[in-house]
């Protein structure tokens, strides 16, 4: 099969196209033939060799799939041969065919294409996982989004709404934050606005309740300034940089809970647990056209250093998508 590989850790010119082995499913696995993958900043971090796979998943990059079951390991029991489905993967979405645990697949939602379906795993297990799993968002509550036209963004300001929370999101650009209130929440634009001020004004005062944050850096204290007390804030990512030099006492004063998580290093039982709250309480939201993942935009297989460079210009508003095999 082909697959994209990487020379050596740097920048997207690293990456290319070479030939290997096509992977064995286990027994609890099945061996999907990949119509569209999705990229996501853990590429990101991987190509540039801040990242590295676990010891047991593969060294392909790629996190999340959509294709056909061409075979199934000795122990499946849900899914056969024949059935579409998109996957979240341990590794190796980059690839003509990846493996994924049969636990970690989800039927494509319907009327789904391929590119479709490829946005969905990776980015809807984060945000179910960090803002309903480990935030415990409940409708009525105010949610801050740090990045909110990422493909993370776009999909939790939509879930958020329809489980009937407010959203704010921040974003640097006018055009972004016009697609932030066309998918129904309020925009601030951080290159203008003190999100802290504005949030301030907002809620009389009284602060947000969640806030899902990928930006890090100083935005880490003055989330404890945009927090109403007993609120959740949570972690996913580190833009502006990890370690930072904090004044720890609003924790105190307002109650705060200081979370994050990533999705990779979990085990196979929170990520089933995970997939399968998704498909009982999302996936109908799909089915319904209540929700949809917002498409930034499409690469060939054979052009994924502009995949990549379009991730890292911070220009995309939603999901950026490789097409790998053309559906037969």
């Amino acid at each position: 099969m082909k697959y994209i590989a990487t020379q050596n850790p740097g920048d997207a010119s690293q990456l290319f196209i070479s030939e290997g082995d096509v992977p064995s499913p286990s027994a609890n696995d099945v061996l999907i033939r990949v119509h569209a993958a999705g990229i996501n900043r853990p590429d990101i971090l991987q190509r540039q060799g801040f990242y590295p796979p676990p010891a047991d998943a593969s060294p392909i990059l790629g996190l999340e799939v959509a294709g056909e079951i061409i075979a199934c390991g000795e122990s499946v029991k849900r899914w056969q041969v024949g059935d579409k489905v998109c996957a979240l993967v341990n590794g190796g979405g980059y690839a003509e065919y990846a493996v994924a645990p049969e636990t970690q697949c989800l039927p494509i939602p319907e009327h789904f294409s391929y590119t479709e379906a490829a946005a969905l795993p990776e980015t809807f297990f984060t945000v179910w996982h960090n803002l309903f799993q480990r935030a415990q968002l409940k409708p009525g509550e105010i949610l801050l989004i740090h990045g909110g036209t990422s493909g993370i963004g776009t999909s939790a300001i939509q879930l958020a709404r329809v489980f009937g929370v407010s959203v704010v999101a921040t974003a640097g650009s006018v055009e972004k934050c016009r697609a932030i209130e066309n998918l129904d929440a309020i925009a601030i634009n951080y290159r203008e606005q003190d999100f802290v001020a504005v949030i301030k004004e907002l809620t009389a005062g009284q602060g947000v309740n969640v806030i899902l944050d990928m930006v890090g850096g100083d935005y880490v204290q003055r989330n404890f300034s945009a927090a109403a007390k007993e609120g959740r804030i949570v972690n996913i990512a580190f833009l502006n940089g990890s370690k930072v030099n904090i004044d720890l006492m609003p924790l105190m004063l307002k109650r705060l809970t200081l979370t994050g998580s990533t999705l990779r290093a979990q085990s196979a039982e929170s990520k089933a647990c995970i997939a399968k709250e998704l498909e009982e309480q999302v996936w109908p939201l799909f089915n319904s056209k209540k929700i949809k993942p917002i498409i930034d935009s499409i690469f060939p297989f054979t052009e994924v250093i502009n995949a990549h460079e379009r991730m890292e210009s911070n220009q995309h508003i939603g999901k950026i998508i490789l097409t790998v095999n053309t559906p037969l």
